[in-house]
């Protein structure tokens, strides 16, 4: 253990020495990081000897890397100690003559083995740069020592279970690491982990006293007691190079170089900060969008940075958590301007005097633009009736049902739209395209509260045209095609449906189950989707807009054809009746 610290310490200090002239990152490329680590390891060894089970035991680690920029090139060095367990039976061991065996000597020999690698590093950092995660792979060699194991009975001294251990030297091993970090400030973190390590055909040792590598003496077991064989001979077990491989968890610290760079030293600073002092003495300026009545943040909104002249320095639109991020700004009075869906936010200021504090505590300039709009915005998406298919170039309607007014948008690339609703107003929306038709839905701003919630999500669909769309309520008394009352409300939407969509034409198809015969069917069906035509009629819808067809049989929705057995719940789905729109050409 004394070795494995000074190896930590030496690599440290050559690290160090190597760069001694490093100062702060300038930014993310070109840049040298030390993780030191303690971690747990579980091994699996894999060995013909069939009583030697593996226990876990302490990984050191050091990892030096070199990042370019997302990617780099990492060296590993792993010291790890394992330990065996000897599970050969001692509980309710018996020798021949049936005697109990009840002293025993055990020894059992760490294994220690020293893993060398290097490979490619892969890296995803977060936009405040405070979290990184990190992929490391490594090839290299180990050397894999210990691991002897002997178990005897005493007195009489029978070998009972071996196994020489291991003395492999440069063995070809591979490593796959996943380490998360979080840093305190631009250089110095902590990290934790995980890593997958296995190394490649690691011979046994051959003990030279015992001419053996493992072995073991043979028993019986009856009824949960094991008696040694009979001058049962010592098994020998035969060696093999075979695979150890292990996983383990870890935690360490992180340190971070870089070299210096001229370019990132500013005379007027002093000194280097973070967000760092660029040639220019610029600060990092952090703005948060957010709304003024329930402070929720905002993302999507469009800001610029300006000049006391109305010039724009930096522009942006904040991410999901609605935060942009200005890097380098120069020390100057600024306005920080905000728009969300074409409506302005209230702006701010950044005074010179707070670049001075900036600079000195190495903090960036925090600013807040608040959306002040007292109406709502409703942020809909159209999408196929029964589908999360989003439909683009959908043109919605929105009507003020309170005053009159209407506003038109078309949907997006995903279905998607915006619209400002008022407070307390009742609304229609209706969304048309060529090939599609909806309904008239209503939404009412009532039903929120401003200083709760700014967005209105909504989800309208609209349905394509010659779509058959069954009406569950249409249903006939036998042998009759009289509209009963309970079919109307269906009907009636219908009506409504074709009132708001004045184009469009209208096929009322009527459908029998297979019993009775083909003509019979097909005239009952025919007097039925007449009788519902008829109805539509006497609610003031043009005949021209309306067809009639009888299906009969002909288009069954199951298997319960003519000969076929079937439940009285399957000849109920094929009676239906179903309407589909036809859009003019």
């Amino acid at each position: 253990m004394k070795k494995v610290f000074k190896l930590l310490v030496l690599a440290f200090v050559i690290a160090s020495a190597c760069i001694s002239n490093a100062q702060q990152l300038s930014n993310d490329r070109n840049y040298f990081q030390i993780a030191p680590r303690i971690g747990y390891d579980f091994p699996t060894y894999n060995n013909n000897t069939p009583y030697i089970d593996y226990k876990g035991g302490i990984d050191l680690g050091l990892s030096l890397d070199y990042y370019f920029n997302w990617f780099g090139l990492g060296v590993d060095f792993d010291y790890i100690k394992n330990k065996p367990k000897s599970t050969y039976p001692t509980d309710n061991l018996f020798t021949t003559l049936g005697t109990p065996i009840t002293n025993f000597s055990l020894s059992e020999n760490k294994i220690t083995r020293i893993f060398y690698g290097i490979g490619p590093n892969f890296q995803y950092r977060s936009a405040s740069r405070k979290f990184t995660t990190e992929l490391n792979t490594r090839i290299g060699l180990a050397s894999i020592k210990g691991g002897r194991t002997l178990l005897t009975d005493n007195p009489s001294t029978n070998l009972l279970n071996f196994h020489a251990g291991y003395n492999a030297k440069n063995v070809l091993s591979f490593k796959s690491q996943l380490r998360f970090t979080y840093y305190f400030n631009e250089n110095f973190g902590i990290n934790a982990g995980a890593y997958y390590l296995r190394h490649i055909g690691a011979s046994e040792l051959n003990d030279p006293t015992l001419g053996i590598a493992s072995g073991y003496h043979p028993f019986n077991t009856i009824d949960d007691q094991h008696f040694l064989e009979q001058g049962g001979p010592q098994v020998r077990v035969e060696p093999c190079d075979c695979d150890i491989w292990s996983v383990g968890v870890f935690a360490g610290i992180t340190y971070k170089f870089g070299k210096k760079d001229k370019a990132d030293v500013c005379d007027v600073c002093g000194k280097d900060h973070f967000p760092r002092c660029c040639a220019t003495c610029g600060c990092g300026v952090t703005v948060t969008a957010r709304d003024k009545f329930t402070n929720e943040t905002l993302p999507n909104t469009d800001v610029v940075l300006t000049d006391l002249n109305g010039n724009i320095v930096q522009s942006g639109t904040t991410n999901t958590y609605g935060v942009i991020v200005f890097n380098d700004v120069a020390t100057n009075d600024y306005i920080v301007k905000g728009k969300l869906y074409n409506l302005t936010l209230e702006e701010t200021s950044i005074k010179k005097d707070e670049f001075i504090a900036c600079k000195k505590d190495g903090n960036s300039i925090q600013k807040v633009i608040k959306y002040g709009d007292l109406n709502f915005i409703l942020k809909g998406n159209v999408v196929e009736c029964n589908t999360d298919k989003g439909i683009q170039d959908v043109d919605v309607v929105l009507k003020n049902t309170v005053n009159p007014g209407q506003k038109n948008t078309l949907s997006d690339a995903e279905g998607k739209f915006i619209f400002h609703l008022k407070q307390a107003s009742s609304f229609l929306l209706k969304g048309n395209k060529d090939g599609y038709f909806s309904n008239e839905v209503t939404i009412t701003t009532n039903d929120y509260d401003r200083n709760k919630s700014l967005f209105i999500d909504f989800e309208m669909c609209v349905n394509p045209c010659g779509k058959a769309i069954t009406l569950d309520n249409i249903i006939f008394n036998l042998d009759k095609w009289d509209i009963l009352p309970a079919a109307r409300p269906d009907l009636d939407y219908v009506v409504k449906l074709m009132q708001e969509n004045p184009t469009i034409k209208v096929e009322m198809s009527s459908h029998t189950d297979s019993r009775g015969s083909h003509q019979y069917n097909q005239e009952l069906s025919q007097k039925r989707a007449q009788s519902t035509v008829d109805y539509l009629m006497s609610k003031g819808i043009s005949r021209d807009r309306l067809i009639a067809r009888g299906a009969g049989e002909t288009e069954l929705l199951n298997r319960c054809a003519d000969g076929v057995d079937c439940a009285e719940s399957e000849h109920t789905i094929n009676r239906r009746t179903e309407f589909k729109v036809v859009c003019p050409q």
